[in-house]
């Protein structure tokens, strides 16, 4: 895998308990500091691949590369350490600890992975995202573009080389949506991470620079 290529997934197939084949032959190059958008009806693999590139999930055959290392050789710790350390997750539905405060939402990946400074480094993302006032806030204080700002804060805390996003604006209104998707250009084009989006949106695959689209576990297409 070369330097410019966050991700690179060759020949996977992915089956499923009971026979069925979600992924059927996947190969894919990610670069990294560019925005891949994977399209396609809902069953055709889409979410599936999105979590082989986020070592969330394994091949049944062929091989995952994430950040240089191939995800179906490495043990539970180096797993955890890939996922803490190279890796940022964005959900639909925010998935933000109800009992912290925004704040403090953001700084649990940096508190996980024992880095210093972590106050003032959380601090400088939420500021990032322009919430700065909503530091001390809990989650059901907050609307939900303001909840999907804070976890991309989150998600980008440690600066990961790769940020996987599962319908990242799914649960929003297109305002909040239309925000949401300038952070996540201005995350590849400031801090270089190479995203990987998974959407039904045709404003999300807008900004993408790759649109795989997908269908029956295949590639249809790469433009």
């Amino acid at each position: 895998m070369d330097s410019i290529t966050a991700v690179s997934v060759r020949d996977v197939r992915k089956t499923y308990e009971g026979g069925v084949e979600a992924l059927r032959g996947v190969s894919l190059e990610l670069p990294a500091g560019k925005i891949t958008a994977l399209v396609g009806r809902s069953g055709c693999g889409k979410t599936t691949l999105l979590n082989l590139c986020g070592a969330m999930d394994f091949p049944t055959s062929g091989e995952v590369e994430v950040a240089g290392l191939v995800t179906s050789g490495l043990g539970d710790k180096a797993l955890t350490g890939l996922r803490r350390g190279k890796i940022g997750f964005i959900f639909q539905f925010f998935q933000l600890l109800p009992t912290l405060t925004a704040l403090e939402n953001v700084e649990l990946p940096l508190l996980l992975a024992g880095a210093s400074n972590v106050r003032a480094t959380a601090r400088e993302r939420l500021d990032w995202v322009g919430l700065p006032e909503k530091a001390d806030s809990l989650p059901w204080q907050l609307s939900g573009g303001q909840m999907q700002r804070v976890a991309i804060a989150r998600a980008l805390v440690h600066n990961p080389a790769i940020l996987i996003a599962d319908e990242p604006t799914g649960n929003l209104d297109t305002a909040s949506g239309d925000l949401v998707l300038r952070l996540i250009r201005r995350a590849a084009d400031e801090f270089g991470a190479s995203v990987v989006m998974a959407t039904h949106s045709a404003e999300a695959a807008a900004i993408a620079d790759l649109r795989v689209r997908m269908r029956d576990g295949l590639i249809e297409s790469v433009e």
